[in-house]
Order: C-alpha cells, then structure tokens, then sequence
C-alpha cells in the first residue's frame, strides 16, 4: 500500500470546512469556559459556604466524568428530560461547560495567589469587593493563570475530537469520512495528526507571547 497525497489534496475542501468547524466549535467553547469558569470561582470565593458547596459539587462531578460521556448524556439523554439539540449546538454547550468547571478551578487558584496583604489594603483604602476584584486581584492573577489556560485551551482543543462522536461534522469526522470512503486511512490519520500539531504550537507560541508580554507590562509599572 502505497502513501497517496493526492488523495488528500482532492479533498482539501471538505477538509477545510471540518477545520472551520473545529476551530469556530473551540474558540467559542473556550471562551464561554472562561467567562462560567470566572464567574464559578468568583461565587465560591465570595458568595459563602453553601454557594461554595453546591458549585464545587458541581465542578468535581464535571471534572471526574469523560468528556465523552457527558457528551452522550446531553444528546441521547437531553430528549428524556425536554431537551432536544441539534449536534453543533450540542457539542458548544457540552464543550463550554466542561472547559467552566476546569477554568474555575484555574481562577481559583489565581485569586488564591493574590496576596491577602493587597487584598486588605485595598480594603484600607475604601475599595468595594468589585473595585478590588476588578484592580488588585484579577491584575495580579492574570499572568499567574495565564500558563495553565493556554495548557488547557490546548488540551480542549484535543477533546473536540469528541464531538465527532455525536456526528458534529467537526476535522476529525471529515477526514475519517474521507479516510474510510476512499480506503486511505494512513493518509486520513497523517493530515489529521498535521493539522492538530500545527493549531497547538500556534497556540503554544501565541499563549508564550503574551505572556512575555504581559510580563514585561508588570514589571513596568513596577
């Protein structure tokens, strides 16, 4: 058997619409996660026992159970309890949600890094709990976190591959679809493996740059 490129260049633009798919599908996931992830860890930080409670159940159940079986759960089981979606939405809510309950966690370690010493004095100082949020804590945490996103976004990346599990017409479906019509798995599997690699270390390098920058702008001001 014989390596066939040409296989793959026929079919550049399936491949190309399954790559839009994928990267529109994790993009959006991530940052909805970031947005429910850093409202999650600022309720447990701040709205009480019970508030940290309840979310922090939430977060360990969601953190302790595959991605792809929460996946199956909201569209097989969505229908038995009202909710009825169609793949694409299906997988940005399931991707969302999944990304929350870790980048909740990631914030919660970045408000815990904040020294309490600024955090009191800003209190001195008259602040109110969102001008503190809002001007010492997320500041200072930001190129604390900012590592372990860029490592999760990578890592999310990696399970929208998932999706395709629930017929989301995502990279990983197209080419497969492809590597099984056309008897041209070996060469399915290598562009798939390619063009994964190529989004991570973009990612990897654009995550390193800004925080180089950011970096830099910190200890500017300092």
């Amino acid at each position: 058997m014989m390596f066939d490129p040409q296989v793959i260049i026929e079919k550049l633009p399936e491949i190309g619409s399954g790559l839009f798919v994928t990267l529109w599908l994790w993009i959006a996931g991530v940052l909805g996660g970031v947005v429910a992830g850093f409202i999650v860890a600022t309720a447990r930080r701040f709205g009480g026992k019970i508030v940290n409670a309840v979310l922090g159940t939430i977060v360990e159940v969601l953190r302790g159970t595959p991605f792809l079986i929460q996946i199956f759960l909201l569209y097989y089981g969505g229908p038995f309890v009202g909710l009825m979606l169609d793949p694409i939405p299906c997988g940005l809510i399931g991707l969302t949600v999944y990304s929350a309950a870790y980048y909740s966690e990631v914030f919660r370690a970045g408000y815990a890094s904040v020294p309490v010493g600024h955090v009191e004095a800003a209190a001195c100082l008259g602040m109110t709990r969102f001008q503190t949020i809002s001007r010492i804590q997320v500041p200072e945490m930001g190129l604390i976190v900012l590592p372990p996103a860029i490592n999760l976004a990578i890592i999310l990346l990696k399970e929208s591959a998932v999706l395709s599990i629930i017929t989301v017409p995502e990279l990983t479906a197209t080419v497969s679809a492809i590597g099984s019509q056309q008897y041209a798995f070996l060469e399915a599997i290598f562009i798939l493996a390619i063009v994964y690699w190529i989004i991570v270390e973009l990612t990897d390098r654009l995550g390193r740059m800004a925080e180089n920058r950011l970096s830099r702008l910190r200890f500017s001001k300092a």
